[in-house]
């Protein structure tokens, strides 16, 4: 056998096997999700119940401090699939897409041997297949089906590649759930001091509630299903593009439009129930993928790695 088949061989036998061994991870987005309007992080823990977001806190680190890179949907999912800064990607407007000749995330997983697939709102709907995922499906606006569509998918999956897997719900954005005009079922939440204390208010932050609600019973399904079919130890990473459609919230530079919630659990290198106070933004995630697969980290984009916040060797990223 000449030498240079035999080399070429050796070293597909060594992709091979680092492929084998790299973590299968999950990243489940939120949309339109205020941080706060959860129990992991308090406003109104007694009244906006998330108790998936409670057991994947219980299982891993929750960031005090994380942040998108806009408060619009467009720029914000192009920063997190691109590691760029919205100036640098250039999709500054809302529905705006990223330079097509910039490299993409699945791009940077897909040659570490990854499969790299995406449900539901993961680019901003009809942009997403623009990205390079290997599966993109049911992106369009609250198809709703894409939760279990996903999970359906992961249980019926053969592929012997790493998987990353990317779930996008809709909720809680908007259309919320309708209410009775009648009802009274908001009047015992409390009301964030950028909002008018109204009947009407308290109406719409109940629909809010119910929108939040269901966010919450989609992650539970996706994070069920992953741990199941993937395993007790995959990487799962949740988070939202930024903050609800309320005064001071989305479209706003204030904490309540680019504060995010992010909460991620690796069992064996992430300590449970923990919480970080490092400061990580949404371009960070991109590096961090990369860094969790074991691959070299891009020096061409303006996200950073927070592996070692997660792992515990740092408590300061940004």
């Amino acid at each position: 056998m000449p030498c240079v088949t035999l080399l070429l061989l050796v070293l597909l036998h060594g992709l091979e096997t680092n492929a084998a061994e790299r973590p299968d991870m999950v990243i489940f987005l939120s949309d339109d999700h205020t941080y706060h309007d959860s129990s992991p992080y308090g406003f109104d823990q007694s009244k906006i119940a998330t108790p998936n977001m409670d057991r994947l806190a219980k299982a891993g680190m929750t960031f005090d401090r994380a942040y998108v890179n806009s408060p619009a949907c467009a720029p914000s999912r192009a920063s997190l699939l691109t590691g760029l800064f919205t100036a640098h990607h250039q999709a500054e407007p809302n529905h705006a897409r990223p330079l097509a000749t910039l490299k993409k995330l699945p791009a940077f997983l897909q040659e570490l041997g990854y499969e790299v697939v995406s449900f539901g709102k993961v680019g901003h709907y009809n942009q997403t297949p623009e990205y390079g995922f290997d599966i993109a499906k049911h992106f369009k606006y609250h198809e709703d089906i894409a939760i279990d569509k996903a999970c359906r998918w992961l249980e019926d999956r053969r592929d012997e590649r790493p998987l990353c897997l990317f779930v996008g719900t809709n909720w809680p954005h908007v259309p919320w759930p309708e209410i009775d005009l009648k009802s009274d079922e908001g009047a015992d939440l409390s009301i964030p001091p950028t909002h008018a204390d109204t009947n009407i208010s308290r109406l719409w932050r109940a629909r809010y509630v119910r929108a939040v609600e269901n966010m919450d019973r989609d992650l539970g399904k996706v994070y069920d299903t992953s741990r199941r079919i993937l395993g007790e130890d995959v990487f799962f990473l949740h988070t939202s593009d930024h903050g609800a459609q309320w005064p001071s919230g989305k479209w706003t530079l204030t904490e309540d439009g680019v504060r995010t919630p992010m909460i991620v659990s690796w069992r064996g290198r992430i300590e449970e129930s923990t919480r970080s106070r490092a400061m990580v933004q949404w371009i960070d995630v991109l590096p961090t993928l990369v860094d969790v697969a074991g691959g070299a980290l891009p020096t061409n984009i303006d996200g950073r790695s927070f592996l070692p916040v997660l792992t515990g060797s740092s408590t300061k990223h940004r």
